[in-house]
């Protein structure tokens, strides 16, 4: 997709976002709610007239603004919706082989060991209103696959599903879309979602994208604070040059490549950032902090501390296992400068 710009009565939603899916390579778009990615999957699909950019897959260009704009049931990509958009008055295997041309009876076969391998072979005559919402979703992916499309495209399809079965659905599906090859764009705005599922990771923001590249080097090296508030409960401190490349923090000095001596900066410290130190531990980037409250949120704990003397606003960090420290305790924490993000005032 090449320079696609959107409105809706004047609103301005997409502004010339460009995006380059590699084959056979699940690419994540990942944003808040009303940024445009599920308009700019709407487009890809044909769903919504392209206004300005063009669309091509392989080298096939499917849309271009005021020349070309090839209708959806031509483009040979499926669509996998947020509600499934099952067809209730057909059963399971009806439902997966809508799109199947009846003489394609290779795909008539890859249905059938489809359904063996997403745990579906004993539902085939089954109606959608008699499965579960993870079969269902298994169901509605297997129909988007089943004419073998060049491009799969996905909006949020684990969304309506609990949180355990989100995460095994999300794996199975994952798995398939390895399996077959499938070159696949979906749209989430779930950023553990968007991290376990994509081989690059597109984040979108206000109609414009952000940031783009391997989940691991997005979530390590965020270009602004926007990106690195993505990821989780973040501290944000403010913070002075104090000299080329130096800010000083209460936690000590930070490197900042790139900021300029006497630049007032924000100092962004994830949750995850820190680390309690226990008797003889030593380590630098290191502050004592009182604790106010503590409790457990399963794999970790959650903490909310301030600094000595009460030094600006609460902090909030995150602690794995279970870690409660009583209110009013202090504690030696150190910080990891990897889970430190520098950025000037305002940028």
């Amino acid at each position: 997709m090449k320079n696609i710009s959107h409105a809706f009565s004047n609103r301005s939603v997409l502004n010339d976002v460009s995006i380059d899916v590699e084959s056979g390579k699940v690419a994540c778009l990942l944003g808040p709610s009303g940024c445009g990615k599920t308009t700019l999957l709407r487009i890809a699909a044909g769903l919504e007239p392209l206004q300005a950019g063009e669309v091509t897959v392989g080298d096939r260009l499917l849309a271009q603004a005021g020349k070309l704009d090839t209708p959806p049931e031509d483009r040979n990509i499926g669509l996998m919706f947020q509600d499934y958009a099952l067809f209730p008055h057909l059963d399971v295997e009806s439902n997966i082989a809508f799109g199947v041309d009846p003489g394609m009876s290779e795909r008539r076969q890859w249905i059938s060991g489809a359904l063996d391998r997403m745990s579906l072979s004993g539902y085939a005559t089954r109606y959608p209103h008699e499965l579960s919402g993870g079969q269902q979703q298994r169901v509605a992916l297997l129909r988007a696959l089943a004419p073998d499309p060049s491009i799969l495209l996905l909006d949020e399809p684990f969304s309506g599903l609990d949180v355990t079965l989100r995460a095994q659905v999300r794996e199975q599906t994952l798995e398939l879309l390895r399996e077959t090859g499938r070159t696949a764009l979906m749209v989430t705005h779930d950023p553990e979602e968007a991290m376990f599922m994509s081989d690059t990771l597109l984040v979108m923001n206000e109609g414009r994208l952000v940031q783009s590249g391997h989940p691991v080097d997005v979530y390590r090296h965020p270009v602004n604070t926007f990106v690195a508030n993505l990821f989780g409960d973040t501290n944000a401190l403010r913070g002075q040059c104090v000299e080329a490349g130096r800010v000083e923090t209460p936690f000590g000095t930070f490197a900042a490549k790139g900021v300029t001596a006497g630049t007032t900066v924000d100092v962004i410290i994830r949750a995850e950032g820190f680390r309690a130190l226990t008797d003889g531990d030593t380590a630098s980037n290191t502050a004592t902090v009182q604790v106010t409250t503590a409790y457990p949120i399963g794999r970790s704990s959650h903490l909310r501390l301030v600094l000595e003397k009460g030094h600006g606003a609460p902090l909030h960090a995150r602690f794995p296992g279970v870690f409660i420290p009583a209110p009013g305790s202090e504690l030696q924490i150190a910080v990891d400068p990897d889970q430190v993000f520098i950025f000037p005032t305002n940028a």
